[in-house]
């Protein structure tokens, strides 16, 4: 069983993220409660396996985004799945005493990989390459400006954006899950719209690419104080 209570779990996890509190964002704090509930009741399983599995349950939705009509809805499942796979081996770690600097370099690598796969299987989906492609980065860029703010000194991890990663896994899985729910139940044909998949997956990679922007702006001007001090 876990070693720390909800709240210390949580409180470890804002240690761990230069001293984020989670409660600035009721999403983030749900998620992370959610993945404390999880690894109560998967206590067993060692956080490296999770890890793991994550990255191959985010590699597996590209397989029924390439197949498109009503496998899209496993594609969006598969993403959701990963997202809670990523959050559950850090809550194993961290509320079971087994957090390491190598494990969360290690994490955050692998969430990297995954957000590529998301932005694969959107493509895959009949998003636009480039489209798909500005997804991908506007995932990798904010975890990247937080890391070189680290290397220049700056303690803390930012803002909460509205970009955070349980919006990224939201997005991503919600738009190839609402494109499958389109071709399964012919929602395109009735509004006389061809190809309603596609449209619904590229209108929600252009809404997920916008929130990036508007996230990376957000943390933008906190790491600009923060670096200015």
């Amino acid at each position: 069983m876990p070693v720390l209570s909800r709240d210390e779990y949580l409180a470890e996890w804002s240690r761990w993220h230069g001293g984020t509190d989670p409660a600035a964002s009721r999403l983030v704090h749900g998620w992370l409660s959610l993945a404390y509930a999880l690894a109560r009741a998967l206590s067993w399983l060692p956080p490296l396996a999770a890890t793991a599995l994550g990255l191959l349950v985010a590699l597996a939705a590209v397989g029924p985004a390439l197949a498109g009509g009503a496998w899209l809805v496993a594609g969006g499942l598969l993403i959701g799945l990963s997202g809670l796979l990523d959050s559950l081996d850090g809550a194993l770690a961290l509320a079971g005493g087994r957090a390491s600097r190598r494990g969360y370099v290690l994490d955050s690598a692998v969430d990297r990989l995954t957000e590529a796969a998301y932005a694969l299987a959107l493509w895959a989906a009949g998003a636009p390459g480039w489209l798909a492609a500005v997804f991908g980065a506007l995932c990798w860029l904010p975890d990247y400006l937080r890391a070189r703010a680290g290397q220049a000194g700056v303690a803390e991890t930012g803002a909460i954006s509205v970009w955070e990663r349980p919006t990224r896994v939201a997005m991503a899985g919600f738009t190839v899950g609402g494109a499958g729910i389109v071709a399964a139940t012919g929602l395109d044909a009735l509004a006389g719209v061809d190809d309603g998949p596609a449209v619904v997956v590229t209108a929600g990679a252009a809404v997920g690419a916008v929130l990036g922007l508007v996230g990376t702006a957000q943390l933008g001007i906190s790491l600009r104080r923060a670096l200015g001090d």
